[in-house]
């Protein structure tokens, strides 16, 4: 982004493509998972194990069900609020609201690339201490 501008800073985040979306839909790592991968935050996907950090649902922990990029909301497993005819409907959270406690790992490239970034820390903190 090269403007600091609020009202352009906004503009973008809400005309954004949704390639660019998704990297803005991360949110960030577990102390145990930093310690292991080196990364602050990923992107979330469905089938990560989150924990809600903030709002009414804190301390809740539960699978991601559904990523909605056009939205940039996620649904969380267990985070439902009542309707008038009570039903049960999902509640929507930003993905800067929850941190990542366990990462579904299935997708290959995902646990290679998340290994490398891990190895080439490794590499520079050994340089660091020579």
């Amino acid at each position: 982004m090269k403007s600091r501008q609020p009202r352009k800073q906004r503009r973008y985040l809400h005309t954004a493509p949704l390639h660019r979306r998704r990297k803005m839909m991360a949110a960030h790592l577990s102390d145990e998972l930093y310690a292991r991968y080196g990364v602050r935050s990923v992107p979330v996907r469905k089938g990560d194990v989150v924990e809600v950090m903030r709002g009414s649902f804190r301390g809740h922990r539960g699978k991601v069900l559904e990523v909605d990029l056009k939205r940039m909301r996620i649904s969380v497993e267990g985070v439902t609020v009542a309707k008038a005819d009570e039903t049960m409907k999902p509640y929507w959270i930003h993905p800067s609201n929850v941190r990542i406690v366990k990462l579904d790992l299935s997708d290959v490239k995902r646990k290679e690339k998340l290994e490398a970034i891990a190895a080439s820390r490794r590499e520079e903190e050994v340089k660091a201490h020579e």
